[in-house]
């Protein structure tokens, strides 16, 4: 097999959906017994050395999760918001809008988590950000 190099790798990343990196992700963890989210966990542990500390994490919080709660009753409107936001195929928006509660997007910034909150709430559906 002929090595492939970052940039061949990126392109490859590129023209994954969101589900199909997830996957790689996972799988990946299993086969080499290493974990992705680790560097997240050490961020986290100096926040955690009192109220102060607390205080200032929270109001210094520069990534979001935007959570799709339910669809309401427009669901085929909450589909098409969803296949925009995340460049997912018809399937995967479905199944993803079908099995509310769902994380839509992780780790956005604060003005992407309330564009796409007010898009999703525009098209009938129920969101939160985290």
């Amino acid at each position: 097999m002929a090595k492939l190099s970052t940039e061949d790798l990126l392109d490859a990343f590129k023209e994954m959906t969101l589900l199909e990196l997830s996957e790689f992700v996972k799988q990946f963890e299993e086969t080499f017994d290493v974990t992705a989210a680790a560097p997240v966990a050490v961020a986290a542990a100096p926040a955690a050395g009192g109220a102060a500390g607390d205080a200032g994490a929270a109001e210094e919080k520069d990534e979001f999760d935007v959570v799709l709660e339910s669809a309401g009753d427009k669901k085929i409107q909450v589909i098409k918001e969803v296949r925009a936001l995340t460049s997912l195929g018809l399937k995967e928006a479905k199944d993803l809008v079908e099995g509310a509660p769902k994380p839509i997007l992780e780790g956005v910034n604060k003005e992407a988590a309330d564009k796409a909150k007010e898009s999703l709430e525009a098209a009938g559906a129920t969101v939160t950000l985290k």
